[in-house]
């Protein structure tokens, strides 16, 4: 009976002691007093995707893992940063991805072009159409 209420008891325990034991990001639902340098914070938080929700922006997101990035992004502004130094940032530490502003990097020309070439093809093939039809 003591090894099955042993068991138990640390089956119940491993879940609590997984809680993190690291303190919240300081200004992760802190404004900064500076009201301007809150909305620089603000518009470039709504343009960082959240790495744990991969759907939502930071400034939208309820996960740590937003918090901490909230929290980098005003410390970093209140330091004296540029919101275009931090996006930069960023992008050179997570990627690409991280940012909802598309990049102009040559790898993704293919993406920007293909729907011009698409819209060109279907151009070119409905005054094929329209040309057989006044012949006919």
């Amino acid at each position: 009976m003591r090894y099955w209420l042993a068991l138990l008891l640390a089956l119940i325990a491993g879940p609590l002691a997984a809680q993190t034991a690291l303190p919240p990001a300081p200004w992760a639902d802190r404004q900064i007093p500076d009201a301007g340098q809150e909305r620089q914070a603000k518009a470039l938080m709504e343009t960082i995707r959240c790495l744990t929700c991969q759907s939502q922006s930071i400034a939208d997101s309820n996960a740590s893992m937003a918090g901490d990035m909230r929290s980098q992004i005003r410390e970093r502004i209140m330091a004296g940063e540029r919101p275009e130094q931090i996006r930069g940032w960023l992008i050179s530490r997570y990627g690409d991805w991280v940012s909802y502003e598309p990049t102009a990097d040559p790898i993704l020309w293919p993406l920007w072009l293909a729907p011009l070439a698409l819209l060109a093809l279907g151009l070119l093939l409905l005054r094929g159409r329209i040309v057989r039809r006044k012949d006919a």
